[in-house]
């Protein structure tokens, strides 16, 4: 598989690097920083994969440079940009390992945008061009660490809402509120993997067992983070028709008489189902079950529809009302919105509830492209960029500084300004700074050393990584 070659992982134009660097350079330190985007900070997580899937042990070697080679040749149709010679090097001296030094944050740690969260060098002057190659793989990180600053951007939202309207009990069951349904919509069983476990960190529900799979194998999770419970498609509720509807209803039912279970009722109509079949005909069974049934309209207007099905469910039901003054409905009735979800739409729906006078408690929500497909690279403007090197033995502060036209034409320094120097992160008055490596020696760096010459020297534990980011 290409993935297993990492020679063949950087984009194209940087195998003409090793020419293009002034004659003379020996050290190459690049960072890795969000620098700003559509939240304040954001949750690192994910470099810990990367360092395990791709970059640790032997993973440059003969055969891989061969097969490198002829795909290369054909890319540039040139025998001048590839060298061989520059992994062979590596190969011999180094044993195939990649002569780098990277460090990062701890995984989990939520990061104000704007301050360095990885950093990586070289530790052979010889593979100054290694640094930057890797580029193009470790900024890959930008996925892993969006998705789960989406994820926690919205328990935010949650707690705010539960703080508002639920009552004291209904807090353990806030890991629970948006659950994972992104599987299907995911670019790639990796995607899902990488991106699903990211979502993990936050919440626990989740239909996507590669996260689970994942948080195993890469972050020794002890147990699967992600749970679930059974739940029905339409494959199912239309499998006997319109007329058939109430029947499959009951069988659901029975299939599982205790515990939580989800179905989908809007094949048809959601509100017939609401008021006649869940809130009439089976409302006896379903408030003598042990157990929760939870009601899923998957169409619609979300909050003109969840305002409505509400309606219809606490008028057949009842409800109580709890100690904040909002109503909730019987514990064997609750209902999840999957359609229509995002961290734009949660808000909204939310506050109509809280409106109507309805506990936040009653909802759970299901989120898929909009968790694991709906973003990208710049959500959080990730960036690396270089900002120290060595030529001929000298030590150079390095800095992209870009002069840009502002839609009114007037001319202004751009955000993507880079950082010059080494760096380290600081927590000082519990407020993170980024500052040159050499300042305030008395200030610990928050950035550990994670790989050095081919071996992971640190890993964090899925379980420490959850501590780390809870709100």
């Amino acid at each position: 598989m290409t993935k297993e070659n990492l020679i063949l992982l950087a984009d194209a134009y940087k195998y003409s690097h090793h020419k293009l660097y002034i004659p003379g350079t020996q050290h190459i330190y690049s960072y890795l920083e969000s620098r700003g985007g559509k939240f304040d900070e954001t949750v690192f997580y994910g470099l810990q994969y990367f360092l395990k899937e791709y970059l640790q042990g032997v993973v440059f070697t003969k055969e891989k440079l061969d097969e490198a080679e002829i795909t290369l040749k054909e890319v540039f149709g040139r025998d001048d940009i590839f060298d061989r010679s520059r992994f062979e090097y590596i190969i011999h001296k180094h044993g195939g390992k990649l002569p780098v030094r990277i460090k990062a944050v701890p995984e989990g740690t939520v990061v104000p945008v704007r301050n360095v969260l990885m950093t990586i060098e070289n530790t052979d002057p010889e593979c100054f061009w290694l640094t930057n190659f890797l580029e193009t793989l470790l900024m890959q990180v930008w996925y892993p660490c969006t998705v789960a600053s989406v994820s926690r951007e919205i328990k935010k939202i949650v707690k705010r809402y539960y703080d508002d309207t639920a009552s004291a009990t209904a807090f353990a069951g806030i890991d629970f509120v948006l659950n994972d349904f992104g599987f299907r919509g995911a670019s790639s069983v990796e995607s899902a993997g990488i991106g699903g476990s990211a979502h993990l960190v936050s919440f626990s529900g989740s239909d996507t067992i590669a996260a689970s799979v994942f948080a195993k194998r890469y972050y020794d999770a002890a147990t699967a983070p992600g749970l679930s419970i059974p739940a029905t498609e339409h494959s199912i509720v239309t499998l006997l028709g319109e007329a058939g509807e109430l029947e499959i209803f009951k069988h659901v039912l029975n299939a599982f008489p205790t515990g939580t279970i989800a179905c989908v009722s809007d094949s048809y109509n959601i509100f017939r189902a609401c008021e006649e079949y869940w809130g009439t005909e089976l409302k006896e069974q379903i408030l003598n079950r042990q157990g929760t049934l939870v009601i899923r309209p998957d169409s619609g207007d979300p909050v003109q529809t969840l305002l409505r099905v509400f309606d219809i469910l606490m008028n057949k039901f009842g409800y109580t009302v709890n100690e904040k003054g909002y109503k909730v409905l019987p514990p064997q009735v609750r209902v999840i919105q999957g359609d229509g979800i995002s961290y734009s739409s949660i808000p909204g729906i939310f506050e109509a509830l809280k409106q109507a006078g309805i506990s936040a408690e009653n909802l759970v929500l299901g989120m898929g492209g909009a968790l694991l497909q709906r973003v990208n690279r710049d959500t959080q403007e990730f960036a690396l960029k270089c900002a120290y090197a060595e030529v001929n033995e000298q030590g150079i502060n390095v800095q992209k500084m870009p002069v840009e036209m502002d839609a009114s034409g007037q001319l202004r320094t751009s955000f993507k300004k880079s950082k010059a120097g080494k760096l380290k992160l600081v927590k000082e008055n519990g407020i993170f700074h980024t500052i040159g490596a050499d300042d305030a020696p008395e200030q610990k760096d928050l950035l550990e050393t994670v790989f050095e010459n081919g071996e992971i020297t640190k890993t964090w534990s899925f379980d420490a990584i959850r501590q780390a980011a809870a709100l």
